[in-house]
């Protein structure tokens, strides 16, 4: 146990003591899992580049690689280059082609590795002249990328789509198009605008109701193409009323960072596997009740995940597309960083009271590997901030 003084929320100085209890590592294989499990991955920058880092990333590739196998050695897949690695906030599509190609040359030196890579549209920038066919030919691009270096394809939702597209007849023209082609089956993925305000409307209709069902109808045309959709709307009813009408074969991938614990345990009538970005922060205790869950040991998986949900909740709390800040800053807390620092300098998206409550949750979660070593690093960067 280590105490040490930090901020509140309520703009007040408290003194904490680290519980001290973290969760053990352990080696483990995805084949240990009763579900399949994704942890999006973020991406380490390189704090010593003389680069300008709103403009220009600069990634540090040891690091960044070497958390991978981290993943992997913990018995979970790799979501590669997702919004997590910061698509579309510091990540352009040409450092997320050198991530893909980095992170599958990775994977290919093991058997055990678990890795799917997001394709998308984000080297397409949208103007009012953006068609539908410019959206199909930026997809097709990405998707051909991957798809050449033999990576499995996460469909991205696409800006330039929700800003060009006139209603649900678009939407489906464009996935009618993209799906009949792949060379194998895709998890799409549906990230609400919580996490993204330009896919407000995403699936022709501000009602995720509605666009739900255009979304099945996307589905069920190509069900043979799609190996399951990951749903990050933060509401376990949709997930669970979306799952209960998927076709056969398809799998519900929950990327509900609110609710997971329950939604991978799942109910009579079924269960979601996981691609999630929380896990990239709670590894060892995802890979832990994964393996409890596993043995048939459901009280225990709970005992081990529901601690880490306030956290979760705590890290994606609006504006939810901050979240990787906090994913970032627990990777430091864990020394799997010697720095907080972030690609597009998006270190500063979260305050100092709301880093302090970061750490007592991560604590109170038992994901802290080393609670001293983490208090050491805690006071570090209070220090920075002028809390001595």
């Amino acid at each position: 146990m280590t105490t040490l003084l930090l901020p509140t929320l309520e703009h007040t100085l408290e003194t904490y003591s680290t519980i001290g209890l973290p969760i053990p590592l352990a080696r483990r294989s995805a084949a240990d899992f009763p579900r399949i499990v994704y942890a999006a991955a973020h991406v380490v920058c390189d704090p010593l580049a003389d680069n300008d880092p709103w403009l220009t990333p600069a990634i540090d590739w040891e690091r960044t690689l070497a958390f991978r196998h981290r993943l992997w050695d913990l018995g979970l897949g790799v979501a590669e280059a997702m919004d997590t690695a910061q698509r579309g906030m510091g990540l352009s599509w040409a450092d997320a082609q050198e991530l893909i190609r980095r992170a599958l040359a990775e994977a290919k030196s093991r058997p055990d590795a678990l890795i799917a890579c997001g394709a998308g549209t984000d080297h397409l920038m949208p103007t009012p002249d953006t068609s539908l066919d410019d959206v199909i030919a930026a997809y097709e691009e990405q998707i051909g990328f991957v798809e050449g270096l033999g990576g499995k394809i996460i469909l991205m939702a696409s800006r330039a789509l929700a800003a060009c597209a006139k209603g649900p007849a678009d939407y489906l023209k464009v996935y009618d198009r993209i799906l009949s082609q792949v060379r194998q089956p895709v998890v799409i993925h549906w990230l609400g605008e919580m996490f993204d305000p330009a896919l407000e409307g995403y699936w022709g209709s501000t009602d995720h109701w509605a666009a739900m069902d255009t979304c099945l109808e996307a589905i069920n045309a190509h069900p043979d193409k799609v190996d399951g959709i990951k749903v990050s709307l933060l509401s376990k009813e949709k997930e669970v009323a979306m799952r209960r009408r998927l076709p056969t074969g398809v799998r519900m991938y929950t990327g509900d960072d609110f609710n997971y614990a329950e939604l991978i345990a799942g109910d009579a009538e079924g269960h979601s596997d996981a691609l999630l970005g929380i896990f990239d922060a709670i590894a060892p205790a995802a890979s832990a009740a994964m393996a409890e869950l596993g043995n048939g040991k459901t009280d225990t998986f709970f005992e081990l995940l529901e601690p880490t949900v306030p956290l979760s909740r705590h890290i994606f709390k609006a504006p939810t597309r901050f979240y990787k800040t906090g994913v970032v800053f627990l990777a430091y807390l864990n020394g799997l960083q010697d720095h907080f620092r972030m690609v597009g300098g998006q270190e500063s998206a979260r305050s100092l009271p709301h880093l302090a409550e970061l750490f007592r949750l991560a604590d109170k979660a038992r994901v802290l590997a080393d609670p001293d070593d983490a208090a050491a690093r805690m006071r570090r960067l209070l220090a920075a901030q002028g809390i001595a």
